[in-house]
């Protein structure tokens, strides 16, 4: 198969790769002709493969040898350019950002009245969390470091406290704890809402990425 580990987006794509199985406690990466494999074992997502260079080649001989229902594509393409070389199979998901950002310089804002910022690090996982005075998680955000690179994952506000700021509060804590801890930049893959929410603070678009899962 076609040698693609040196396109311009692997990188960056394997950063986010070996930080990503750091934050969900997944198996490390495997090196692959044509990216990267990450053997997830879980229902619905057994593994994932991971293609910086999405070529009609590449796609034509990786999807004729992976038959098992619940394996991904994560193809840094837009979803445009890689539907018409994926079997009908392959259910296309939607559209996802992968974005990058510079740590450096990040102050965070103070948290808004009635909540409170918790940061915690297990098992190379950094959690930030926006408190309520009762205790709930209002809003959380995690990171892992993988190099001088920090990998964002699962950032989220709950639905009874979106639009006050809490998720802007979450980026920047992130942003600058994890430039304490060494780290220069920053990626994450982001949905179209998220994207515009870290567009807000600094993150531009790094690659589209499109995500597809092989369907029984």
């Amino acid at each position: 198969m076609m040698e693609v580990l040196k396109t311009a987006h692997y990188p960056t794509v394997r950063a986010w790769v070996e930080g990503w199985v750091i934050s969900r406690n997944a198996p490390r990466p495997v090196r692959e002709p044509w990216g990267l494999r990450v053997d997830v074992g879980l229902p619905g997502h057994v593994a994932r493969h991971v293609v910086s260079a999405p070529t009609p080649e590449v796609l034509r001989r990786l999807t004729a040898r992976l038959t098992t229902p619940g394996t991904w594509l994560k193809l840094c393409a837009p979803a445009e350019a890689v539907i018409p070389l994926l079997p009908t199979r392959w259910a296309v998901q939607d559209p996802e950002f992968m974005m990058t950002a510079s740590l450096l310089g990040r102050t965070p804002p103070a948290a808004p009245p009635g909540y409170t910022p918790a940061v915690t690090t297990r098992a190379g996982v950094t959690v930030v969390r926006l408190l309520t005075a009762a205790g709930e998680v209002a809003a959380r955000g995690q990171f892992a470091i993988a190099g001088t690179t920090a990998v964002v994952d699962q950032v989220e506000t709950a639905g009874d406290h979106r639009r006050r700021g809490l998720g802007t509060v979450v980026m920047t804590t992130i942003a600058a704890t994890a430039a304490s801890m060494g780290a220069r930049t920053g990626v994450l893959v982001a949905t179209a809402q998220g994207r515009a929410l870290y567009e807000t603070v600094g993150w531009t678009l790094h690659t589209p990425m499109t995500a597809a899962v092989l369907q029984q």
